[in-house]
């Protein structure tokens, strides 16, 4: 499995709501609203890094609300 974080800004006052939709969708590990220079962070994850791009970041990024998107690719994770 392939793995991403997406640091995600979003319209003034939508953080919490955009948070929420996002972890209904098919694809997203989990998905928390923050406070700093981006609004939510999505934990995402697909079979292949082709996966990802196809289907899980082009659906997250279709959420209204959202205004940018950073996706950051996990290059190793440490499980305990």
């Amino acid at each position: 499995m392939v793995e991403a974080f997406m640091l995600i800004q979003t319209e003034v006052g939508r953080a919490e709501v955009v948070a929420e939709h996002l972890a209904t969708l098919p694809g997203v590990l989990s998905s928390e609203y923050v406070t700093g220079p981006y609004d939510v962070v999505a934990r995402v994850g697909a079979t292949s890094l082709d996966d990802l791009k196809a289907e899980v970041v082009p659906s997250v990024q279709q959420v209204a609300g959202i205004t940018r998107t950073l996706t950051c690719p996990v290059a190793e994770a440490s499980r305990p």
